[in-house]
Parts: structure tokens; C-alpha cells; sequence
């Protein structure tokens, strides 16, 4: 093993370990007893719906890399492209830089599958566009459609929530057509972009869209067990504050997400339903995705040992 290797590998441990101190200390800011009175606040078919939600999202973001190994052009089956989204997502979403923390994963468990840096490279930049894509378009989707409602959610007037609205689907309208008409990649300074087919470009703003979309129904149902607030209302609270937790970097968007929400639904918003949804959306996955991750590196280990050990046997 040379020294890169064992680098990757000792980032990879870094990782994990930051990951499992991270919910020991994020969990330490509210007291058992609170995290309890919380949960039990709300009713137990809002909580089943609510990690309904949660596998419904997960799901999806297994669709981001079924669609991105299509796109690096080495394609997969979906178990395994499952296994990678959700144990690089699960650690991802908590440990922060989602490019680097979740692509490192997703990384360890390609190239062991064939996929060259550059097809991995690939993967990350398609799955990242798909999180934009699918941010934009939920976000116009919410503004448009809540005109009807409160219009003035985030200060805005009615005509400029519309204009705001419009305005978050041109990229993807942009995209589409960039899918569409260019048939050679894009060149900017150094920065190169080879269009996905319009097929996989219309998946990705219908599977990123989706995704967003299960999130926020999840924040919805907890919430519905403190406040009579509206989806369209948590959705359009719930794209401002995972835009401003993608700007900051902070790990999971901890205390990045609940003082936006709270901030753009006062009174509506309660923090025991935020309590509730960092923990059924972030932890939970988590504490399922470390050893997932664990065993699938001890397995590999073995398959990559037992050859050798058989020769020598012989």
C-alpha cells in the first residue's frame, strides 16, 4: 500500500470519527428529557409519515448516482449504486463539504467497481447539479404556487415572489435547453462541461425536485403536531434555509437550518419538530450509514486478502 493510500484511507477514518463526535455534541445541546418531550409531543402516524418521507428522500438520492454512473458512461446496478449514495449521503449530510466528505466515500466504493477518478469526478459534479436543480425548481415551484397564500413569506410582494419564482426556473429551463440544442461539451477558462442527454437532464430536475420535495413534507409532518402551517409554506422556508446551509459549510447545516426556518416562519415553526427532523433526516441515517460503511470495508478487505491467501494455501 503506498503512502497516497494510506493518506485516503486515514481521511476516510478522520471522517467517520468526526461524524460519530458530531452527533455525540449536536445530540449534547438538548437534554434527554427535551429530545423526549419533543418526540412524544408529536403523534405517532405524523412520525411514521415523517421517516416515510426520510426513505422516500433517500430513495431518491440513490436515483441522483443511478443517473450519474449513466452519465461518467459506466453504469451500475442499483444495489450497488445504492449501497454507495447512502453510506456517502448518510455521513455526508453530517460531516459537511458534501463534495469532499460524501465524494470520498462514493470514491471508495467506485473504484473498487471500475470507475476511474475522472468517471468518480463526474459523478459528484452530475449529483451536484442535481441538488441545484433541484433546489431552484422546488423554490420556484413554492413561490409560484403559494400565490394564492402567503405571499409575503420571505417580505416579498406578491408580483416580486412571482418574479423570484420564475426567475428560480430559468436555470433549469436554461439547462434543459442547453441538453437539447449542444451537442459537443462547453468550454469556460479552464472549466469544461460535457451536457448529459436531455433524457438524464430532465431526470435530474424531476428526481432532485422530488427529493426536496420529501424533505419538506417531512418538516411538514412535524410541524402539523405543533402548527396548522402549510407545505407550501414549510417548502419555500425549508429552500431559504438549505441555501443558506450550503453558503455556510457548517456541518449538516447544524443550527443553520432551524434559525432560518424559525426565522422565516415565526410562530409557525417549533424547535421540537426541528429537534424531530434532525434526528429521524440526519442521525438516524447516520447511525445505520457508519457501520454499512465499516462492514462494506472490512468485506472488501477480505475479498481482497482471501486470493492471496488461497495461492499461498496451494
Amino acid at each position: 500500500m503506498n503512502i497516497r493510500q494510506r493518506i485516503f484511507q486515514l481521511l476516510i477514518v478522520a471522517a467517520v470519527t468526526f461524524a460519530a463526535v458530531l452527533v455525540y455534541r449536536s445530540l449534547g445541546r438538548y437534554t434527554w428529557d427535551e429530545i423526549e418531550e419533543s418526540l412524544l409531543a408529536i403523534s405517532g402516524w405524523r412520525l411514521v409519515s415523517a421517516f416515510g418521507f426520510v426513505i422516500a428522500s433517500y430513495v431518491c438520492l440513490t436515483g441522483f448516482d443511478w443517473l450519474a454512473v449513466r452519465y461518467a458512461g459506466r453504469p451500475l446496478s442499483y444495489r450497488r449504486v445504492a449501497l454507495a449514495s447512502f453510506t456517502s449521503l448518510s455521513i455526508g449530510h453530517n460531516v459537511g463539504l458534501a463534495a469532499l466528505s460524501s465524494g470520498a466515500v462514493r470514491y471508495r466504493f467506485y473504484s473498487r467497481w471500475g470507475l476511474t477518478a475522472e468517471q468518480v469526478a463526474k459523478v459528484i459534479i452530475f449529483c451536484g447539479f442535481t441538488v441545484g436543480l433541484g433546489l431552484a425548481t422546488l423554490a420556484g415551484i413554492s413561490l409560484i404556487a403559494s400565490q394564492g397564500g402567503r405571499g409575503d413569506l420571505l417580505g416579498l410582494s406578491g408580483p416580486m415572489s412571482l418574479i423570484l419564482g420564475f426567475a428560480c426556473l430559468l436555470p433549469a429551463a436554461v439547462y434543459l435547453t442547453l441538453c437539447w440544442r449542444v451537442r459537443r461539451y462547453v468550454a469556460l477558462y479552464n472549466w469544461r462541461f460535457d451536457p448529459p442527454s436531455l433524457r438524464l437532464a430532465v431526470g435530474q430536475i424531476v428526481i432532485g425536485t422530488l427529493n426536496f420535495s420529501c424533505v419538506a413534507g417531512c418538516i411538514h409532518q412535524l410541524m402539523q403536531g405543533f402548527s396548522n402551517v402549510t407545505y407550501l409554506d414549510v417548502a419555500t422556508a425549508y429552500v431559504t434555509a438549505n441555501l443558506a446551509a450550503l453558503i455556510s459549510h457548517v456541518p449538516g447545516g447544524l443550527g443553520v437550518l432551524e434559525a432560518t426556518i424559525l426565522g422565516v416562519l415565526p410562530g409557525a415553526a417549533s424547535i421540537g419538530a426541528l429537534v424531530a427532523f434532525r434526528v429521524i433526516y440526519f442521525f438516524i441515517p447516520l447511525l445505520i450509514g457508519i457501520p454499512t460503511f465499516l462492514v462494506s470495508e472490512a468485506y472488501f478487505r477480505r475479498q481482497r486478502s482471501f486470493p492471496v491467501s488461497r495461492h499461498a494455501a496451494s
